[in-house]
């Protein structure tokens, strides 16, 4: 059994004494405090700690570090409060504990709340200190080691929240040697049978492939030192979890795959990367488009490397990495990397650059979390934000952006900045003009184009896939929603009010604060808000506001000038019963939690709503002038007959009208019935639409929609 002396002998290779007995003196206080505790295994519950400080030490993290993981769970299941450890191991101990550990305390609503709440807990703390994610990560991977003693249904659910966030968080920040153990174990938690039948293929293959590869391995290596060159061959395998992914990905079968085997080239420096590149292509004819340098343009993660892939023996293909042993270490503890210099273990801050990175993305998913609406959209946010980094795009100053696959010019610009994604109107690809909404490849050089006053597009959330572009993008039209309904809710106050021969800034002194009181509300702004989104109604609000004593049992509407409809205002709708256009007589319903809706006063469902509830209409105009086009609605009783659907919509488009949707209906043998949703300017534009349309052979009828009940019908 592994015991704390057998780790302090560990830490004398790479601390100093003083930190170690710092490290055994936080191992004797979790002991006393988890005294009597046990893990479901029936072991005592501090074998838990001293089996996370163990792989911390493996990646020769700092003390600190290692004094979190002996007490990382002292907050959660014991006595002890967060004080008394600040007490006696120090704040920066105490912060990286609390970080780690869970709102055990708080009761949520289900699993999955839980689960956010305690991943924007977390990130917080990483925003402090990135080494909490470090210290979680160990602890989660020795949970995945001792899942044996968990019932099956709890297995896979740790096993699929491992695989969806915490491997891919390994993998984010370039702990490799993480990443692949989470894997692994998560893969034979959910998945036992497959786990065990790939790892059986994997030995048979190693055998009958033995000789094949240690003939190209010592080629390689014959070559690396007839060259003169210091470096190291290594023989390497995919992974449980990679070669699954592949057999599903590429639907093939286990002997299908030809590169689970693989070779890994260690160098002096950066210099004999590239020379030993040259001569593996001179001994095995390279694959074409299989070349990587994450030398000069490093992963995200600070992963370096070259990657290539050869023709072998046989034809089957060798995938070879070359890479510095620095980049090695790099590769395998990622930001944990950046403590081995700390540690004084090398010269050069290793890792340093992705610490630097590892610190932007933790500022990144803070803001993330700032705009995010829910602790759930959090998570759904970091979730996307963690699938692999795929390509690599230039600034118009040669700067280096690495995004997600598929990002768009939109991504792009958030990446930059939220302000430039905020405002941004146009991109050039390469010098020329595209759409933003379309995939990014590898090598493209991106410039926005942005404008003053510009302002996010909700339908860029169909087509952005980073989680900093979806979340700024959400925050920005939340916003806009609330600024947009505070605004209709002043308008709709005061109207009421002037109803009253009052105005909103001649109330009594304090009347507003004692209303607010009241209702229980923060502030006007708040009021108004509410009132936008019809969850309170206008008039009753101004008749309490003018006079507290008055009652409410006169639901008429007072004498008001009607009001001017806004249509940019996020908080006015236009009602699709009967698609009210500009030139209209119309009135406007308050619709709880919507906002102002505007009907045709003639509306079958406006005439309901003002006999039921009067006091939640108004009477509306339409502005003098409008830039924007409408729906509107047609029906047509027209004779069936070939070509019939492209001559509508011919005469439609030479009406400078679009057409939005068409629905055709077989009314007999003889008619059909066609319903056209139009993008009209007003009643005139749609006039100069029904006059084009007479014109079409076998039309027996045509009227606006209004009112009509959805029938059964085929869209076209």
């Amino acid at each position: 059994m592994f015991t704390i002396d057998d780790l302090a002998d560990r830490l004398g290779s790479y601390l100093p004494d003083d930190e170690i007995r710092q490290v055994k003196r936080a191992f004797y206080f979790a002991e006393q405090a988890h005294d009597g505790q046990r893990r479901r295994s029936g072991e005592p519950y501090v074998t838990h700690p001293l089996a996370v400080a163990n792989i911390l030490a493996n990646m020769h993290m700092d003390h600190q570090s290692l004094m979190a993981a002996m007490l990382h769970d002292v907050i959660e299941d014991t006595h002890v409060p967060r004080d008394a450890l600040a007490k006696q191991f120090g704040e920066d101990v105490a912060n990286l504990v609390d970080g780690v550990s869970k709102l055990a305390k708080i009761a949520f609503q289900d699993k999955a709340v839980a689960q956010a709440e305690n991943l924007q807990k977390m990130v917080l703390a990483m925003s402090r200190d990135i080494r909490v994610i470090i210290v979680k990560l160990a602890d989660r991977l020795h949970n995945m080691r001792t899942l044996g003693s968990l019932r099956p249904d709890k297995k896979r659910r740790i096993a699929r929240e491992t695989l969806e966030l915490y491997a891919r968080i390994a993998s984010r920040l370039g702990i490799n040697t993480i990443q692949i153990e989470l894997e692994d174990l998560a893969f034979k938690a959910i998945h036992p049978m497959r786990a065990e039948r790939i790892q059986r293929a994997v030995a048979a293959a190693r055998g009958t492939r033995r000789s094949m590869m240690q003939n190209i391995q010592h080629r390689l290596q014959e070559g690396l030192d007839d060259a003169g060159l210091q470096s190291k061959v290594h023989g390497r395998q995919k992974h449980l979890m990679s070669i699954y992914r592949k057999m599903r990905s590429k639907q093939r079968s286990f002997n299908e795959l030809m590169d689970v085997f693989g070779f890994r080239i260690i160098a002096q420096n950066i210099d004999d990367c590239y020379r030993i590149l040259g001569i593996v292509h001179r001994l095995y004819k390279p694959v074409p488009g299989r070349f990587k340098d994450y030398i000069a343009i490093p992963k995200a993660n600070g992963y370096q490397s070259l990657h290539t892939t050869l023709f072998g023996l046989n034809g089957f293909p060798i995938e070879v990495q070359i890479r510095t042993r620095d980049m090695d270490t790099m590769a395998n503890n990622g930001i944990a990397a950046h403590w081995l210099y700390k540690a004084g273990q090398t010269d050069r801050p290793l890792g340093d650059g992705s610490h630097a990175r590892a610190q932007e993305w933790v500022k990144n998913l803070v803001e993330i979390q700032r705009n995010a609406g829910s602790s759930l959209e959090f998570i759904e946010h970091v979730k996307n934000d963690l699938f692999p980094d795929d390509i690599y795009v230039f600034t118009p100053k040669g700067h280096i952006m690495e995004l997600p696959h598929n990002a768009t010019a939109v991504d792009f610009a958030y990446a930059v900045h939220t302000d430039i994604g905020n405002s941004c109107i146009a991109c050039r690809i390469n010098r020329h003009l595209a759409s933003l909404s379309a995939p990014l490849t590898s090598g493209q050089t991106v410039e926005i184009i942005t404008a003053p006053g510009a302002t996010p597009n909700i339908n860029w959330l169909s087509f952005v896939v980073t989680a900093k572009a979806r979340a700024s993008i959400r925050h920005y039209l939340k916003h806009q929603e609330r600024s947009d309904s505070v605004q209709l809710g002043r308008r709709l106050l005061s109207k009421a009010l002037s109803a009253f021969g009052t105005r909103l800034e001649e109330l009594p002194p304090g009347r507003m604060e004692a209303f607010l009181h009241e209702e229980q509300l923060e502030n006007v702004d708040d009021l108004l808000h509410a009132i936008g989104l019809g969850n309170r109604i206008s008039y009753s609000t101004a008749r309490r506001l003018v006079d507290e004593q008055m009652t409410l049992d006169n639901p008429t509407l007072p004498q008001q000038d009607a009001l001017e409809i806004n249509p940019h205002n996020v908080a006015v709708h236009f009602a699709r019963c009967c698609y009210p256009l500009p030139g209209d007589e119309v009135i406007g319903h308050i619709n709880a939690g919507r906002g102002l809706e505007v009907h045709r006063r003639e509306c079958q469902q406006a005439q309901k709503f003002y006999r039921r509830e009067a006091d939640q209409c108004l009477a509306l105009v339409w502005p003098n002038t409008l830039d924007e086009d409408f729906p509107s609605a047609l029906r047509l009783d027209v004779a069936t007959r070939r070509g019939l659907l492209a001559e509508l919509t011919e005469r439609i488009d030479s009406s400078d009208a679009d057409v939005e949707q068409i629905r055709i209906q077989e009314h007999d043998a003889r008619l059909s019935v066609v319903t056209l949703t139009l993008a009209v300017r007003d009643r005139v534009h749609l006039a100069r639409v029904i006059k084009r349309l007479r014109g079409v052979p076998g039309l027996e009828r045509i009227t606006r929609v209004i009112n009509t009940p959805a029938a059964p019908s085929t869209p076209v």
